[in-house]
């Protein structure tokens, strides 16, 4: 709701969400960013329908009655993996300024706003902006939005983490044969390589937040109880018929050509298994009609990493995540 007090830079009014913002929000978003744009319903389900939306930590920018510029932070209210509700922790999610009212300070003001609002909860650090379950982008591009990098500095971000977006083209993807030679082989061995049972879904949930990620068990039951067809998840099985690993795509939003996750167990590493997996995967991305294959995360120089550059895929941007210490505020 509108904040009577609200402060002012020039004519720029600040308060927080109001019925009615988010196709305004969208709107400005996409002017502030053309090349990461937002649509008003990715906002409503990304943002307003998150498990841990708060409006009062939806700042907006107000000039003549339109929408200039957004902040969002969160913090947690329900836990992401069992009671952990990270309580010393919280994000920012996004924050844009539409070029008409840059340089004046509104993002500065937005920014300050939002660590201010966790701050008063009891947050002592504040993370730009890999928020699980619902981030848009992994962190802050920082060659796209120098600006942005510039701002969050001065307040006391730095950078903790540099995760790779990568892409590769499916048009004309054939299988090479030595990878068709190994999946066959693996197959001759009493290997299989195909979609799972609904059955199986339970043991791929448990493996998947066992052993890998509680996120991606929450992502994999998330899009199939959304309706996502299981013939755009392979798992892969031994011969006694133990899930050793899987890959999917269009798990996200339901984009059909961002690919992942994807996973297989580390005792079954350095057989052949995640190369076969990963082809098999895009595969049968191409025969559902996928032209290319994306995905946002990938850790720096890991095995993950080295992987899909040897499968052809290659970086399309780095993010930062960045950390800021909270200076200690009263409760709110």
């Amino acid at each position: 709701m509108s904040q009577p007090d609200s402060p002012t830079v020039g004519e720029v009014d600040f308060r927080t969400f109001e019925v009615g913002d988010a196709a305004k929000i969208a709107a400005a978003w996409t002017h502030a960013a053309p090349q990461d744009g937002m649509t008003a319903l990715r906002f409503r389900d990304l943002v307003l329908l998150d498990r841990n939306f708060d409006a009062s930590g939806l700042f907006v920018a107000e000039q003549s009655g339109q929408v200039v510029g957004s902040a969002y932070a969160v913090r947690r209210r329900v836990a992401h993996d069992g009671d952990d509700l990270e309580p010393q922790t919280g994000w920012i999610l996004y924050f844009f300024v539409t070029p008409p009212a840059q340089n004046n300070g509104v993002g500065r003001r937005l920014v300050t706003m939002a660590m201010d609002w966790l701050a008063g909860l009891g947050r002592s650090e504040v993370v730009f902006s890999s928020y699980t379950p619902n981030y848009v982008l992994p962190g802050l591009d920082t060659d796209r939005y120098p600006a942005a990098s510039a701002l969050l500095s001065s307040l006391g971000f730095e950078t903790i983490e540099r995760p790779s977006a990568m892409d590769r083209s499916l048009i004309g993807y054939q299988m090479p044969a030595d990878i068709r030679q190994l999946v066959d082989n693996l197959r001759a061995d009493g290997y299989a390589f195909d979609s799972p049972t609904s059955d199986e879904l339970v043991p791929l949930i448990a493996m998947a937040g066992d052993r890998f990620n509680s996120d991606w068990a929450r992502a994999i039951r998330d899009c199939v109880v959304g309706g996502m067809p299981l013939e755009r998840i392979i798992v892969a099985r031994d011969p006694a018929g133990t899930l050793l690993g899987w890959a999917m795509h269009g798990t996200y939003e339901n984009v059909i050509e961002r690919f992942g996750p994807f996973g297989v167990l580390p005792e079954s590493r350095g057989t052949g298994l995640g190369k076969a997996l990963l082809h098999v995967t895009l595969e049968r991305m191409c025969a559902l009609g996928a032209h290319s294959a994306w995905f946002l995360w990938a850790d720096e120089d890991s095995t993950a990493s080295h992987l899909y550059r040897k499968t052809g895929f290659g970086i399309s941007r780095t993010f930062a995540i960045l950390r800021a210490p909270l200076a200690p505020a009263t409760a709110i």
